[in-house]
């Protein structure tokens, strides 16, 4: 996933990881802080900003909850996450 590159996020982010990532590239790009190439710092708060909505959006509309505490409560591994979902079929 573009997005989760962009933002430098690890594969099980939780949504406070997900917003301070956001906030520090913010930070970082503004245009403001690049006098010499605003162009290119604007350039790339919008794909900041689009990758973060990108993401916040699938977080928001998933099946589960990327909130710390549920990340920590569904680190399965892939044969526990099958069973759980399909049982033995």
């Amino acid at each position: 996933m573009k997005s989760k590159s962009l933002l430098g996020l690890r594969e099980k982010s939780t949504l406070k990881e997900i917003k301070l990532k956001y906030k520090n590239l913010m930070k970082k790009w503004h245009p403001d802080k690049h006098k010499d190439n605003v162009e290119k710092a604007t350039k790339m708060s919008m794909q900041i900003n689009e990758a973060y909505e990108i993401i916040l959006d699938y977080c928001n509309n998933y099946e589960y909850s990327f909130d710390e505490e549920n990340i920590k409560k569904t680190s399965y591994s892939p044969a526990e996450w099958w069973h759980d979902k399909f049982g033995n079929r």
